[in-house]
């Protein structure tokens, strides 16, 4: 089994001279392991415009980028958009949001690179913010491929999310793979409430149905190598730097803080926590230091320079106030950091202070408890960090509140050894046992378990023009639905009268002697008779209880009047109201022999909680009476058993035999009862993707229209 893996970077760049140079990041460490085990290709940006022959030797692909594509996808959009919208700090988000079709023309260059790599069998691992188009846009060029995604930043609540434009572009893209991960529970749990809430996908505890194929969410949190164990810790100017920081600051307690210089790290209110300290406990001033490690980052997106700004005042400010001769409260130093110094740092440190406004995963906090081997030191951990979901041993902290802060670090000064010890055995344990070989193993593991078999069959895409290629008879039965299939759906079911357009394509049909037309569909007599009774074609109502043929304006019903009795509704009918008051946008729509409770329009978490407590009542107060209960596109219909799609089409069936071709259209639940008596003769025509009893699929009723459209000239 190959990996093909897919970020934004490469862990390898071609610095100015034209050697290869590693980088750094915990994506890259925790793919390394990925990289080195399987027969592996890793696809990514090098942080040039040229390809590198030294690269592709180590099993690297680059995509080459132009330093325009750079600004506007990875600056103003990738860095400049989404990543203050998935940390909650909307206030750092553009006026003007710039760079999506970049954004998108990049994730194609990306999907070319993975295209023109794959082999048969291979796995695509796809990571990060910056690629959420990727997955799907693999999975439209390979439909088969094992994809999938990581998201290493946080996903934010779906309140947040919807504030993006182009949201449901998004998460259409991520639901590409078979295999979502995100580094805690709560952020699966934003993404599923998200898939619900913005594009109707249910997510059933960790899996959704999507296009016909099962995909997977989970929570992997990402891990570190124990670094107490490796180059930097066997190096032997270790010990040596370890005691010069000691002895630098003999007397004094070290609280240490390592970051990228950025707005989500929670920079300046870590200072001015530090600074309220100072301010309360007097005692203290000559006792503590904060080593503050600032490595720059993003230096040419404006947010990040106005940033380094604010951060450089305040140092300045504390230090001005509480500093003498020969002592400054912090030390404050912008630039990075190599392993030894910074595994120095670690292991000279009484705290450790990370306290983002958001993070991800923040894997500072785990290097911090991976390199204590004395067992001793204190983690003051933010609650907003992905990592504070598994540390709970750590001194958790909300950044927000100062005076709070301020507090926790006195007590994290103060914290007697016998404390400190405990709490780091608990974290040791944890950290070097879910460590990021594990990480990568637990995922791939998930990700390659072969996919579960349906009985259903996946549809096969087509267009209007393979459709009518596939007519072989000189005569058609047409048999339409209409909510999904004419006409596109709407939130209010009154909305949606036919257009111009439908009207005139079905006007055009029906004078074809050779074309027969059916509309089937869950709407009242009263509503076809009304939009579409001028027509001389053949109307089926109420899911084909009713059915009024061209030549016969009188409806007629499909069973007999003691079968179809309403008396049942007197009992439904105030439940739905209790319901419908409880349920804000939902509505009840009444037609002769049943009623349906449609909540297209309610807050989906809130529907779905209603609609399965419906459905629980409904089956205890009619336990004994002969009705049904049946899910369509966000509406439950109660009915007389006996009428259905299926049925209808089955008489229809008769009437034609194979004297003549044999279509039918349907986008729902209520369709499915049509494709299921079909022939193989016949055409079945699902609209929209899913899993169907359907042989095909078209995209949308779009699609419908233009398949009407081409039969109509066809035989003109």
């Amino acid at each position: 089994m190959r990996v093909m893996i897919v970020s934004n970077r490469l862990p390898l760049e071609v610095n100015a001279q034209g050697e290869l140079v590693r980088t750094t990041g915990g994506l890259a460490s925790g793919l390394a392991s990925v990289h080195e085990r399987y027969e592996s290709l890793w696809i990514g940006w090098s942080g040039g415009n040229e390809p590198s022959p030294e690269l592709e030797k180590q099993g690297y692909v680059s995509v080459l980028l132009s330093p325009e594509e750079v600004k506007e996808f990875y600056e103003s959009f990738s860095n400049g958009i989404l990543w203050p919208l998935f940390h909650y700090l909307m206030d750092q988000m553009p006026l003007e949001m710039k760079g999506w079709e970049t954004y998108q023309a990049v994730n194609a260059k990306y999907t070319d690179a993975i295209v023109a790599q794959y082999r048969e069998g291979d796995v695509i691992w796809v990571h990060d913010y910056q690629l959420c188009l990727v997955p799907q846009m693999v999975r439209e060029r390979i439909p088969n491929a094992r994809i999938g995604f990581f998201l290493h930043i946080p996903f934010p609540s779906s309140e947040v999310f919807r504030i993006l434009p182009w949201r449901e572009q998004l998460l259409k893209g991520i639901c590409g793979a078979d295999l979502i991960g995100f580094h805690t529970f709560s952020y699966a749990r934003h993404f599923a409430s998200s898939l619900l809430r913005l594009i109707g996908v249910e997510c059933h505890v960790d899996r959704f149905t999507q296009n016909g194929r099962e995909v997977r969410l989970g929570a992997f949190p990402l891990g570190v190598e124990d670094i107490s164990q490796g180059a930097a810790a066997s190096d032997p100017d270790l010990e040596n730097e370890i005691a010069n920081l000691k002895s630098k600051n003999e007397g004094k307690k070290i609280l240490l803080a390592v970051d990228r210089l950025d707005y989500t790290k929670g920079v300046p209110r870590r200072l001015v926590a530090f600074e309220r300290m100072l301010v309360n406990e007097p005692g203290l001033r000559d006792k503590v230091v904060l080593i503050q490690i600032a490595v720059p980052s993003r230096t040419s997106v404006p947010a990040y320079q106005k940033f380094r700004s604010q951060v450089d005042e305040i140092v300045g400010r504390v230090n001005g106030r509480f500093g003498s001769a020969t002592h400054q409260p912090i030390h404050y130093i912008a630039r990075g950091f190599n392993q030894v110094e910074l595994l120095a740092l670690y292991r000279a440190a009484d705290v450790m202070l990370v306290t983002p406004l958001r993070d991800g995963m923040n894997l500072v906090a785990k290097e911090f408890v991976a390199s204590r081997i004395d067992g001793d030191g204190v983690l003051l951990l933010s609650e907003f960090a992905g990592a504070a979901s598994e540390l709970g041993e750590s001194l958790m902290v909300n950044p927000y509140d100062l005076p709070a802060m301020a507090a926790a670090y006195r007590t994290a000064v103060e914290m007697p050894e016998e404390e400190r010890r405990v709490r780091m055995a608990a974290l040791r344990e944890r950290v070097l046992k879910f460590n990021n070989r594990r990480w990568s193993e637990t995922f791939m593991g998930l990700l390659t378990r072969p996919r579960p078999v349906t009985k259903r069959r996946m549809p096969i895409p087509v267009t209007a023009h393979d459709l009518l290629e596939r007519l072989k008879k000189p005569t058609l039965k047409l048999l339409l639905d209409y909510d999904g299939t004419l006409v596109p759906l709407k939130k209010m079911p009154v909305l949606a009268a036919p257009d111009p357009e439908i009207l005139e394509l079905l006007s055009q049909l029906v004078q074809r002697p050779q074309v027969e037309v059916h509309v089937i569909s869950g709407r009242s007599q009263d509503e076809l008779q009304k939009w579409l009774g001028h027509l001389p074609l053949s109307l089926h109502a109420e899911h084909g209880l009713w059915t009024r043929a061209p030549s016969n304006p009188e409806w007629v019903c499909a069973l007999p009047d003691s079968l179809v009795s309403g008396e049942w509704k007197e009992k439904v009918r105030p439940l739905l109201r209790q319901f419908t008051n409880e349920t804000p946008g939902s509505l009840i729509e009444e037609k002769s022999r049943s009623l349906a409770w449609h909540y297209r329009m309610s807050e989906p978490e809130l529907a779905q909680r209603s609609l399965k407590e419906l459905r629980f009542q409904l089956m205890e107060a009619l336990a004994n009476q002969p009705l049904e209960m049946m899910m369509g596109n966000r509406v439950l219909e109660i009915r007389t058993p006996g009428a259905n799609k299926g049925a209808a089409t089955q008489l229809l069936l008769k009437e034609t035999g194979r004297k003549e071709d044999f279509v039918a259209f349907g986008d729902d639940t209520t369709d499915e009862d049509i494709f299921k008596v079909l022939p193989s003769w016949a055409l079945g025509v699902r609209v929209g993707p899913s899993v169907t009893r359907a042989r095909y699929t078209v995209k949308d009723y779009q699609e419908v229209r233009s398949f009407l459209r081409q039969l109509t000239a066809s035989s003109a």
